[in-house]
C-alpha cells in the first residue's frame, strides 16, 4: 500500500508539472499569407547600417520568397540572375517572451552555403545593441557542415565570439521534420532536438554581461545565404532550396 501511495504522489506531482506550463503564444502558419499582427518582414541585404547583416551574407531578403502549403510556412531560397533572394521574419515590437519553452518544428533546407535559423535577439537590441542585447541561436544549420545542428549564445563577455556553444551530431537530421527548442528559466537555458538535451548554458556569474538573459527577447526565423559562417562558398546547384516550418509555440 505504501508503494501504491508513494507511485500515485510522483504520478500526480508529475502531472501537476506538466500542467503548470500553457501554451501562450503560437503560430500554426495556417493561413494563406503571414500574419503581421505577429510578425514582421526584415527586407534588403542591411545596408547601409548593416551589409550583408553583418556576417557578409549575400542573400537579399523579400516579401516573395515564401509560401503556405499543408500548415506549413515555407520559405525558399533562390538564385536569380547574380543575385541570391530569401525571407526572414521576426515578432520584434509585437511578440516578445522572457522565460519558458519556446519551440519550432521544422524540415531543414540542404546544400553548401545555406544557413537555416530559428534564434532570438533581446527586445532592448536598439537601445543597447548587439551583443550586449544578448543572442539565442535555438537552431543553426549549415549546410557545409552536413548532419550538425548548433545550438549558441552571443553575449557582451563573448563580444560576440561563438564561445557559449555546442555543435551536436545528428546523423538523420536532414531527414523529415524534428523539433528545435529551449528551456529557458531565471538560472539556466536548456537546448533541445527533439528530446536530446544538447547544451545547457548556465554561468556561474550572472551580469549584465554574461546573463542578459533576463529580459523579453523576440524570435526570428530566417534562410540566410553564404556569409562567415554559411558559406563563403556557395554552390549554386542546390537553388531552390527550401526550410519548413510547421510551427512556433510559446509555453510558460
Amino acid at each position: 500500500m505504501k508503494k501504491v501511495f508513494v507511485l500515485l504522489m510522483i504520478t500526480s506531482f508529475s502531472f501537476a508539472q506538466e500542467v503548470k506550463r500553457k501554451l501562450v503564444w503560437e503560430d500554426n502558419f495556417n493561413k494563406k499569407e503571414v500574419d503581421e499582427t505577429f510578425w514582421n518582414f526584415e527586407l534588403g541585404d542591411g545596408c547601409p547600417n548593416l551589409c550583408g547583416y553583418g556576417n557578409n551574407e549575400r542573400q537579399i531578403y523579400t516579401k516573395t520568397n515564401h509560401e503556405f502549403k499543408d500548415g506549413n510556412l515555407i520559405i525558399e531560397a533562390r538564385k536569380e540572375g547574380t543575385k541570391y533572394t530569401s525571407t526572414k521574419i521576426t515578432t520584434k515590437g509585437k511578440k516578445e517572451f522572457k522565460y519558458g519553452r519556446i519551440e519550432a518544428r521544422a524540415k531543414l533546407p540542404i546544400g553548401h552555403g545555406l544557413w537555416p535559423a530559428f534564434w532570438m535577439l533581446g527586445a532592448n537590441i536598439d537601445e543597447v545593441k548587439w551583443p550586449k542585447t544578448g543572442e539565442i541561436d535555438i537552431l543553426e544549420y549549415i549546410g557545409r557542415d552536413p548532419h550538425m545542428v548548433y545550438t549558441t549564445l552571443h553575449t557582451q563577455d563573448s563580444h560576440g565570439n561563438t564561445i557559449n556553444t555546442k555543435r551536436t551530431s545528428f546523423p538523420t537530421i536532414e531527414e523529415g521534420y524534428h523539433v528545435y527548442a529551449i528551456e529557458w528559466t531565471k538560472d539556466k537555458i536548456d537546448f533541445f532536438v527533439d528530446q536530446t538535451l544538447v547544451y545547457t548554458f548556465n554561468p556561474e556569474v550572472k551580469n549584465e554581461d554574461t546573463w542578459p538573459f533576463d529580459k523579453p527577447f523576440y524570435i526570428i526565423l530566417n534562410l540566410a545565404i553564404g556569409g562567415n559562417f554559411g558559406g563563403p562558398e556557395v554552390d549554386d546547384n542546390v537553388f531552390p532550396q527550401k526550410f519548413y516550418i510547421d510551427y512556433v509555440r510559446v509555453y510558460q
